[in-house]
């Protein structure tokens, strides 16, 4: 049986014919790379996080969700990721689609227009009843968390 992937559909901001629509890097990319869709250059401080603007915004289909992720090349070599991570857009969401930076680097980050900043991964999500109980089921496990099970 072969498996259906969603469609996501996407528009471009006004002013950003320029950026290159988002696409996978390679075929067996997981994750949709988005730009920064900003005019001037942006320096992020050691520290400093800011609201990046993608010059996109999605309609995603029902059930699933639209997670958006840190490239792992920015986050290895210059300390870059998301304080959100991973960010959730929602299926009902349309507004332009943010990226919440975070340089945990040591030396100021400069971030270009066009600069590939994040990554979109479209996933299944499953909606759960929710019941209100006196007690849970037991476990071996039990409340047991935070390293308790030894290094």
């Amino acid at each position: 049986m072969i498996k259906k992937t969603p469609i996501v559909l996407f528009i471009k901001e006004p002013g950003n014919a320029d950026l290159q629509s988002p696409d996978y890097a390679t075929p067996g990319s997981a994750g949709i790379d988005l730009q920064a869709a900003i005019t001037d250059s942006l320096i992020l401080e050691p520290g400093e996080r800011k609201l990046v603007p993608t010059g996109i915004r999605v309609a995603i289909p029902d059930n699933y969700e639209a997670q958006i992720r840190p490239r792992s090349g920015l986050a290895l070599r210059y300390g870059i990721g998301i304080v959100n991570s991973p960010g959730t857009i929602d299926s009902d969401y349309r507004g332009e689609i943010g990226v919440i930076l975070i340089n945990h680097g040591s030396e100021p980050f400069t971030i270009n227009r066009g600069d590939r900043i994040a990554q979109m991964v479209i996933a299944p999500i499953t909606h759960v009843i929710m019941e209100e109980t006196t007690e849970l089921p037991d476990t071996e496990r039990n409340d047991g968390g935070f390293g308790h099970t030894g290094i």
